[in-house]
């Protein structure tokens, strides 16, 4: 999600009628939803950073929290959308990784990759990704990452699977998955925790290889 410069704050409610009037652009639809998501990850990628109150948010984005709630029921329903743009950012480029690739362990590896390529680029999202960011927030939130992490492996291992024996995923190809999955979720996990300094791409290509 790339980063947006905010619009200016609406003008406090009981202003001076006879100051000079100042034309000032409105989001269009859906544009200051995007615009408190931004902000919002744009927080979580400040190492160390404690939970994000809907206050801090608002005072980022210079508007009051009831203008927050005009967009979001709560705040679990902003890290929904964070969640959202991560699901649908990921998917979409491993459907376009299996219609490039044939399938097998170089289809395996360029998902591999682009996931952690995308980890790396939006250091945010990785800790909303292992859960960093959602340990004091509603369950269903870390529910729905391990379901993100469960489709990822089913991905990685539809890829692994024998040609030859292609109505099931074999063992070798279920154990490959979870082996995968298991390092995609380590390498974000010690770059979350490392406040963003060891970068998940390290050795990559050579990590690949052993496993592959």
């Amino acid at each position: 999600m790339s980063h947006a410069e905010l619009d200016s704050p609406e003008p406090a409610p009981g202003a001076d009628a006879s100051a000079p009037a100042v034309v000032r652009k409105r989001p269009k639809p859906g544009e200051r939803r995007v615009q408190i998501l931004q902000a919002l990850a744009t927080m979580l990628e400040q190492p160390g950073s404690e939970r994000i109150t809907t206050a801090a948010l608002a005072a980022r984005l210079e508007v009051s929290e009831a203008a927050l709630y005009r967009h979001f029921a709560s705040k679990a329903q902003m890290f929904e959308g964070l969640i959202e743009f991560i699901e649908q950012s990921v998917f979409t480029l491993i459907n376009q990784i299996a219609e490039r690739e044939p399938p097998g362990p170089s289809q395996a590896g360029r998902i591999v990759a682009m996931l952690i390529q995308f980890a790396e680029k939006n250091p945010g999202m990785t800790r909303v990704m292992v859960g960093d960011a959602l340990v004091f927030e509603n369950e269903r939130l870390q529910q729905r990452m391990n379901q993100f992490f469960d489709k990822v492996e089913a991905s990685l291992k539809q890829c692994l699977r024998s040609t030859a024996d292609a109505s099931a995923p074999t063992v070798d190809a279920a154990v490959r998955a979870s082996v995968l999955t298991a390092f995609i979720v380590g390498r974000l996990q010690r770059f979350a925790r490392s406040g963003f300094k060891r970068a998940p791409s390290e050795h990559l290509e050579a990590s690949l290889a052993r496993m592959l």
